[in-house]
């Protein structure tokens, strides 16, 4: 059978992660130099997966360097032409092309507030990467599937990458290093899931579950979902989903659970214990054995990571999960209906 180019994608981030690695580690540090001392808050602009990426950068960035994170409003910039006041802050775009109009507007009014800024992005001649002071490169090499996956991981590490560099710790940049080697073996212990995949097949609507670093991840878990496969996936936090959204679950609804080893383990343990209570069917996303052992469907990562980096391999799993899904459905998972590479919001 032909690899699809979702396949290929997702099975280069690996060898992505070592490039950005390997490339931008200098120039990272030059930036962290340039920009330490100089704000004391972050505020970060993206859209869809991006904005996922942001998402890890609240937590990343909240835990080991003490900087609160707020997520940007385009439209206060674009729509309705009211941008707030960014005094203090460090502004950071994320865009795998770096083309949407109001990512860019977000930076280009720091600029004129006399704010530091940084892009992170794939495509180093890109509106967004013009508009910043400083950029961060992917080297994600040409993204041909509509869906975005090593863009995503990359977008990860980059910002791991600043984080380490601004609080100038060696332990955790060898951590960091340690990375694609964990996302290679990864494929190798998760190759026995797809055969289950077709039990899914008919599957309409899920709840996707994260807290702490793998919010992010439920929520770019979902997105894969929807994207490939149309089925409804709604993320949520742990601690959200218990205020309401529990009621949706009835036997057999399937609930996509992030759960790696950390900060987060007990509060899992008893949402799992909870969801198997009610008769969920259970996708279980983990490096704990004890988590996997109650799955329906088991989907295992490597263990060993530190809780902050397994975001960039917890997110593995859900992305296979959902091309299989999309090949059992009958979709084609490199071209969805509907959507493009691009998308360019104002």
């Amino acid at each position: 059978m032909s690899t699809s180019i979702l396949e290929s994608e997702i099975h280069a981030q690996p060898d992505v992660i070592s490039e950005l690695l390997h490339k931008e580690t200098e120039n990272v540090n030059k930036i962290a130099d340039d920009l330490r001392g100089r704000f004391k808050y972050v505020v970060i602009a993206a859209r869809g997966t991006s904005d996922n990426a942001a998402r890890y950068a609240q937590y990343l960035f909240g835990a080991h360097n003490r900087l609160q994170v707020a997520l940007a409003t385009p439209s206060l910039f674009t729509l309705y032409e009211c941008p707030p006041d960014l005094s203090e802050a460090l502004v950071i775009g994320i865009s795998q092309s770096g083309q949407s109009p109001d990512i860019v507007s977000v930076l280009s009014e720091a600029h004129r507030q006399g704010r530091p800024t940084l892009a992170i992005t794939n495509l180093q001649q890109s509106p967004l990467a013009e508009a910043a002071d400083h950029v961060i490169m992917l080297h994600a090499g040409l993204e041909k599937a509509v869906a975005a996956t090593k863009t995503y991981t990359s977008s990860l590490a980059g910002l791991a990458l600043l984080s380490c560099c601004l609080e100038n710790n060696a332990q955790r940049m060898k951590d960091l290093e340690r990375v694609p080697q964990a996302m290679q073996r990864a494929f190798l212990d998760l190759e026995p899931a797809a055969s289950h995949v077709e039990r899914y097949r008919y599957m309409a609507h899920c709840n996707v579950i994260g807290r702490g670093y793998n919010y992010s991840t439920a929520f770019e878990v979902a997105l894969k979902v929807k994207e490939l496969t149309r089925v409804v996936a709604e993320p949520y936090s742990s601690a959200d989903f218990r205020h309401g959204p529990v009621a949706t679950v009835s036997r057999g609804f399937p609930v996509i659970v992030v759960a790696p080893q950390g900060a987060i383990t007990q509060d899992m343990i008893d949402l799992i214990a909870q969801l198997k209570g009610l008769g969920a069917e259970l996708l279980v996303i983990s490096d704990d054995p004890q988590h996997l052992s109650i799955a329906n469907l088991p989907l295992p990562i490597p263990p060993g990571l530190p809780e902050w980096l397994t975001p960039l391999v917890a997110v593995i799993p859900g992305q296979l999960f959902a091309m299989q899904l999309a090949i059992e459905k009958g979709f084609n998972a490199d071209q969805p209906e509907g959507l493009t590479k691009v998308t360019e919001t104002f």
